[in-house]
């Protein structure tokens, strides 16, 4: 077993669409109309074959709540790259908002940027 798509709640799709492929640079890797008004959008990060995120606009209030808190203020996702010193300095050129200065750790390189809803993620290269 294994986990491939996570749910991102989202307000509209086509602008989640280009705020993950023009900003974090993700591949759209589909976008299929399920009926007039739900979409099956899978967005996923550069070289991921798996891995991905299925962007869901919130269909009613609840939804529309938790879009940008999924994870109650924690870092809620985590994006790993073998070089952390040139996707951050592409994030930044692009506008992403970085919480942080980055930070050496036992683990890795890592920073937290918020993404176009206020979801934390960190930006991570491991050690080794």
């Amino acid at each position: 077993m294994r986990i491939t798509l996570t749910t991102l709640l989202v307000d509209e799709y086509d602008r989640a669409i280009a705020y993950f492929t023009e900003v974090l640079g993700f591949t759209l890797a589909e976008d299929r109309p399920l009926s007039e008004t739900k979409r099956w959008v899978v967005v996923r990060p550069p070289g991921s074959k798996e891995a991905g995120l299925l962007l869901a606009r919130a269909a009613d209030d609840r939804q529309r709540a938790a879009i940008g808190d999924q994870s109650g203020g924690r870092v809620f996702l985590f994006l790993q790259t073998d070089d952390f010193a040139r996707d951050h300095a592409a994030f930044i050129a692009r506008g992403v908002t970085f919480l942080e200065e980055p930070r050496r750790e036992d683990y890795g390189t890592v920073a937290v940027f918020e993404d176009l809803y206020g979801n934390r993620w960190d930006l991570i290269q491991p050690n080794g």
